[in-house]
């Protein structure tokens, strides 16, 4: 597997749209109570480097959901993990994502979090993958559109390795 990882996205050019990115949500979210949701395990370093380039105050809260277990494809069943421990019907939330593939994992977690009632809802993700999509999701806003490949790094992992890559991977089959 060594041999066959390429670059996909370096880490200059993710630190780049997350700066582009984080000014544009804080000017729209500047007089609002935003509540940043991460999906781990995935989108930690995502989430991490998001929250410190914006300026405005932010909480932040941490779900888990599970679909691929140790493959390469989703397996189709979303299991979640872990859930938010607090009403967020208070909070602007913004759910940061590191990717959507099937959606299948995404789509169950919109529709959990709006049965809460937040004031409003809103999708980030770093990287969206159109041609797997078999449910009806779509970010708001999306800092990189990829082809059909298994990436990993910058948060992203094949069976739990390769999360601590600065860029972000595909693995060449």
């Amino acid at each position: 597997m060594e041999d066959n990882r390429k670059i996909l996205i370096s880490a200059e050019q993710i630190a780049g749209r997350i700066k582009e990115t984080a000014a544009v949500i804080d000017e729209e979210y500047k007089d609002k109570k935003v509540l940043l949701v991460s999906v781990l395990k995935g989108a930690f370093i995502f989430l991490a480097d998001f929250a410190r380039a914006l300026t405005i105050p932010c909480e932040i809260g941490f779900m888990a959901a599970q679909s691929y277990g140790d493959s390469t494809v989703s397996g189709g069943e979303v299991k979640i993990t872990l859930d938010l421990s607090r009403d967020i019907s208070d909070y602007d939330v913004i759910l940061v994502e590191d990717i959507i593939d099937t959606g299948n994992t995404l789509y169950k977690l919109k529709e959990m979090l709006l049965a809460r009632n937040p004031r409003s809802f809103r999708i980030i993700t770093l990287l969206d993958k159109p041609s797997r999509r078999t449910s009806p999701i779509e970010a708001d806003m999306t800092l990189f559109t990829i082809e059909d490949k298994f990436v990993i790094g910058y948060g992203l992992d094949y069976a739990e390795k390769y999360r601590n890559l600065p860029d972000i991977e595909y693995i060449e089959t």
